[in-house]
């Protein structure tokens, strides 16, 4: 697909007046209803089911396929971000109204990075084909890696831990230890000091990054177009902030999704290794996009049907093991 500069800066301003848009609308600090995440959450998924659509009518069915494709995996992963996004709301104890300003201005670092990621991505693949290799193999390994973490976590709860990134940051800026609603620095006794406001961002921005390495090599497995892999990760990360408040509650419930990504993650790196060796002149079978596109839908509903029965299942059980747990007398807290 032949992208002039001037579609690059209308794309990039178009995307910056959504964002300021968005911005504009939550500046205020309140809590965000469900009905509120729900409907903006329907807002961004409509706008990148018109661009989208726009790719179709103008570049043909090849750039949308590689979109809808690109898109659609780069939300799920993104979704599996929402269960450390959580994690991080609470290690950090963010006040529940200030918690869309965090995600919005941690999404914005997010995407700002995965930008350069995909910068120094284009140029490598651009020029050295055999990394098609590494990134498959890497996709492969992770989606393994996924598996083994998904089994572990049935037996503990994850926790958070702080990147050396945001510990260096913690270590060298004196910080307050409390918040003063959404400023990100103050000053005290003439010394300037940074809030947990501006930690938590940092962290839910820089902890994307790690997602990043994963999912970046994803996306250039379905299409090695620049602007493609750009505008799909752009409309992934910038409606997260309204599904973290729309499925928050629900994320518990998604019980079978790291099974449902290491699946997509091994099926892309597969994809990638084949790629690799039709551009090393080996004759293989290459998977073409409908079949991408329909894998990964595919997986992601059976997936979530699976993730809801199985809890729907387990409730009961839940509730019986709570039942048969004998309560404490009085007499025996007293005597306790």
């Amino acid at each position: 697909m032949d992208v002039s500069l001037a579609l690059w800066v209308l794309t990039i301003a178009g995307l910056c007046a959504l964002i300021g848009a968005d911005f504009l609308v939550g500046r205020t600090p309140h809590d965000v209803s469900v009905r509120e995440a729900g409907l903006w959450t329907a807002v961004w998924v409509v706008l990148a089911a018109l661009f989208g659509l726009g790719l179709l009518f103008f570049s043909g069915g090849q750039p949308a396929g590689e979109f809808f494709a690109g898109y659609i995996t780069e939300k799920s992963l993104s979704v599996d971000n929402l269960f450390v996004f959580v994690l991080i709301m609470g290690k950090f104890a963010v006040p529940s109204h200030y918690q869309q300003r965090v995600l919005l201005v941690g999404v914005l670092i997010a995407l700002v990075l995965r930008a350069v990621f995909i910068a120094a991505g284009a140029t490598i693949v651009a020029s050295f084909s055999w990394v098609f290799f590494i990134f498959g193999a890497f996709l492969i390994w992770t989606a393994w890696k996924l598996v083994k973490e998904a089994r572990a976590e049935q037996h503990e709860d994850p926790e958070f831990e702080e990147n050396r990134l945001l510990k260096m940051v913690e270590k060298r800026v004196p910080a307050t230890d409390r918040y003063h609603g959404t400023r990100l620095f103050i000053t005290q006794n003439g010394k300037r000091l940074m809030t947990p406001m501006l930690v938590v961002m940092l962290a839910i921005g820089t902890t994307d990054v790690l997602f990043a390495l994963d999912s970046i090599p994803a996306i250039f497995g379905l299409t090695q177009d620049p602007y493609i892999v750009f505008t799909a990760n752009a409309f992934a990360l910038m409606g997260l902030r309204q599904l973290y408040f729309l499925i928050g509650g629900l994320l518990k419930k998604l019980v079978h999704l790291s099974y449902g990504l290491s699946i997509i993650l091994g099926f892309i790196g597969v994809k990638l290794v084949l790629h690799a060796l039709h551009e090393a002149g080996v004759h293989v079978p290459e998977v073409s996009i409908p079949v991408s596109l329909g894998v990964i839908v595919t997986v992601l509903a059976v997936t979530t049907a699976t993730s809801l029965l199985a809890t729907r299942r387990a409730e009961p059980d839940a509730d019986q093991a709570e039942a048969d747990t004998p309560s404490s007398t009085p007499d025996q807290r007293i005597g306790a």
